[in-house]
């Protein structure tokens, strides 16, 4: 993940944004947001940037208000990408300590305790970097649903290993998830006839346009929230 669109709009982090609260989660720091005994929960993973950023938040404070108990873990353990330009900086050393594979072993942590305090059904949200880890979650029965939004890069391998419903929300503009690459991991998933799915490309919009959205920005907050419609309605129906 070291294209430029991955690091386009950076946030500016916020540890004490939002209605939620910072807990400890299967072993890390994580905001936490709706109501904690609810028996239905979505683990949101974010994008390079981490779980301060506030637009990300913002949803999950969206959907917890929709009745699910909703977690948003720190998978980078306080170091996400904060600055490409920072001295002594190293992006490849960076992906190399991140990796997605570790990511989907510390969500599946997660997704235990959650399990261990009652929840019984989980649907993941994955954003960029989090949708690769998304998209490892959905090839086992660890969760009901899943989420990506505008993935970071995957492979026909990945796309043929799901076995629960996924929808993929991406963007007209990305260099990561091309709208024709999308098309036919759209196919692969169609061709899965008991499997529930859905392919959504956005028109006019690039990578990251779901969080890392200017909220001065009319078209952008429209486009975002169609997004962010879309992701809830997929939990609603299938995380119950």
């Amino acid at each position: 993940m070291s294209s430029p669109q991955c690091f386009e709009n950076p946030p500016k982090l916020n540890p004490d944004y939002g209605a939620g609260t910072v807990q400890e989660l299967g072993g890390l720091k994580t905001y936490v947001t709706g109501a904690s005994d609810s028996k239905l929960a979505i683990l949101i993973i974010a994008d390079v940037f981490g779980y301060e950023a506030p637009n990300l938040r913002k949803l999950a404070d969206k959907v917890a208000a929709a009745g699910f108990f909703v977690v948003v873990p720190d998978f980078f353990y306080g170091d996400p990408v904060i600055d490409l330009s920072r001295p002594g900086f190293d992006i490849e050393a960076w992906k190399k300590l991140h990796n997605t594979d570790k990511g989907q072993e510390d969500a599946k942590l997660v997704i235990a305790t959650l399990r261990s305090k009652g929840v019984n059904s989980i649907g993941a949200a994955g954003f960029c970097w989090g949708g690769i880890v998304a998209v490892k979650l959905a090839s086992s029965n660890d969760i009901q649903a899943a989420v990506i939004l505008h993935p970071g890069p995957l492979t026909i391998d990945e796309i043929r290993e799901v076995k629960i419903p996924i929808a993929v929300l991406g963007a007209e503009i990305d260099q990561y998830s091309p709208p024709e690459q999308l098309k036919e991991f759209g196919e692969i998933l169609s061709a899965k006839s008991q499997l529930a799915s859905l392919v959504k490309i956005f028109p006019g919009v690039g990578h990251g346009w779901t969080v890392r959205y200017n909220v001065e920005d009319e078209q952008a907050v429209k486009s975002a929230e169609e997004a962010h419609r879309d992701m809830l309605h997929w939990f609603t129906k299938f995380v119950k």
